[in-house]
């Protein structure tokens, strides 16, 4: 099966329901069926063929939908650009995957002005601005019926390059299709009364959840930025079932001050994912919201992989501990902790790397083969992190592997004590990384973002460390500021940006 075919038979289907909802306006099935038509002819006008690249720099917003039907229905691969980046980046990742057209919301533009003249395979920059819907309008309303193979690329999604340049990664039709379906065999069911809120932008990790709710008949809320606010009232009363929220945004919906007055009695499902989630967080979210919340762990290379459901968070299990881990392994995936060095499997509770097996899971880094063969090892995909598994199957994922501390010859993961040090109460948000130390070679530093005119010491959050992790992990150095850290391009902590300075003129792990 392929993507375009599945959802040509949903919008038929469904043609009367509301597909989409957009800063208060309604688009059915039909409607929306009709603009990604139009989309499509617009592409083949522009000499786009089956198999081109078309990027995009664009938020949440209708045009956002209109592309992602409209590549489909012409069989094009759909390259998401990230809107935080770089016009270098942009540069970057439409050169490496030969971008035929980009489009860009009216104020991106500056972003990607003239880059047609700068890349050799890009013909045409779509500004989506006043004239688009004239544009739009302008296209063939008649469905093109492109033949489309499950083997042929559906997406090539850019990983978040914490280590390193971001990577290609692309997906084949079946795999984005096993990918939709796999989402959702744990979490709560999707029916036509499932209203979907995207605050989080569709062309990263949301992304997922947008084919699911359309071939069930459900309803997608875009919301095109992230305020909190405006976000709690359309949970409050937008009937909103479903969500996807990075870590940080559950905190600050759960912390908002108007939040303990309101009520979300259709709200059945938060999935968070992206990184780390504190016990904090998970605390404040069934204050606030009930026993809804969901976590998700697996990677652009591969997801998804875990999942923590409400009923396992607060669960008292010999062995386990599943507030600390990132759940059991999905019914279609498999998972292993390996030896770093020589590859073998580890038995539970040994830690090591990472190595899932899933169908849907990348099939190559885009024009990249040598980083495919360190990644893709046979039907295997080494994750890059590290972690252990329990004898009931939790998966512990410690940290990534290149972020790891070696102080004294011991093992210092940074996810364990940011997790513990997020739990004081003046701490907003805690990033750990390792700093030089002419005694045992590198020794923890936290930079620890707190609310101007907070009152904590470093002291404190050293001798919070020492009560929860043992001394020995306790961090040598501890630096507040009000400001938010740096994240990466997707959103994630980027440790590498406040570590990097300190190793200037020192080999790290020397």
């Amino acid at each position: 099966m392929d993507v375009p075919s599945l959802m040509r038979q949903a919008a038929q289907m469904n043609r009367d329901r509301c597909a989409i909802r957009f800063e208060g306006r309604d688009v059915t099935y039909a409607e929306a069926w009709d603009r990604g038509v139009r989309v499509a002819n617009g592409l083949i006008a522009l000499g786009v063929r089956p198999g081109d690249r078309v990027a995009a720099v664009e938020d949440n917003s209708l045009g956002a939908v209109d592309l992602y039907l409209g590549a489909a229905i012409a069989g094009a691969v759909r390259v998401p650009l990230y809107a935080r980046n770089s016009r270098a980046s942009h540069l970057a990742m439409m050169r490496n995957t030969g971008c035929k057209v980009v489009f860009a919301e009216a104020h991106y533009a500056a972003s990607i002005a003239g880059a047609e003249a700068e890349l050799p395979d890009l013909d045409h920059v779509v500004i989506r601005d006043d004239g688009y819907e004239a544009w739009l309008a302008a296209q063939s309303d008649r469905d093109p019926m492109i033949e489309v193979s499950p083997g042929d690329w559906f997406i090539i999604r850019h990983s978040s390059g914490t280590s390193g340049q971001p990577k290609g990664v692309g997906y084949t039709h079946h795999g984005w299709i096993a990918n939709s379906r796999n989402w959702f065999c744990r979490l709560p069911a999707l029916d036509w009364d499932t209203v979907i809120a995207h605050a989080a932008p569709i062309s990263h990790a949301a992304g997922y959840m947008v084919i699911p709710v359309w071939l069930v008949g459900g309803t997608n809320i875009l919301i095109r930025n992230f305020d909190v606010v405006e976000v709690l009232d359309m949970m409050e009363r937008g009937g909103v079932t479903h969500m996807f929220l990075a870590p940080s945004m559950v905190l600050n919906l759960a912390r908002h001050p108007s939040t303990p007055d309101r009520r979300f009695p259709d709200l059945t499902c938060i999935l968070t994912g992206g990184g780390p989630i504190t016990d904090a967080t998970i605390q404040d979210s069934r204050r606030a919201f009930g026993d809804v919340l969901h976590q998700v762990y697996g990677q652009t290379e591969a997801t998804p992989l875990t999942l923590m459901t409400p009923k396992e968070w607060f669960a008292q299990i010999e062995g386990s501990t599943p507030m600390r881990s990132a759940g059991r392994a999905m019914p279609y995936a498999r998972l292993q902790v390996r030896d770093v060095e020589s590859g073998a499997v580890l038995p539970a509770g040994e830690v090591g790397e990472i190595h899932t097996q899933v169908e849907a899971q990348m099939t190559e880094y885009w024009n990249n083969p040598e980083r495919t063969k360190g990644t893709v090892l046979g039907d295997w995909i080494r994750t890059g992190d590290i972690g252990r598994i329990d004898q009931n199957g939790y998966l512990y994922v410690l940290d990534r592997s290149d972020d790891m501390i070696v102080s004294g010859g011991l093992n210092i993961w940074p996810a364990e004590l940011e997790t513990v040090i997020a739990d004081h109460p003046q701490v907003i948000e805690v990033a750990v990384f390792g700093i030089p130390h002419d005694q045992w070679g590198e020794t923890p530093m936290a930079v620890c973002q707190v609310a101007e005119g907070a009152v904590v010491s470093a002291e404190e959050i050293v001798q919070l460390v020492v009560e929860r992790m043992g001394s020995y992990q306790k961090p040598g150095c501890v630096l507040f500021q009000t400001d938010p850290l740096p994240k990466t391009l997707v959103g994630k902590l980027s440790r590498r940006t406040l570590r990097d300075p300190y190793w200037t003129d020192r080999q790290r792990g020397a």
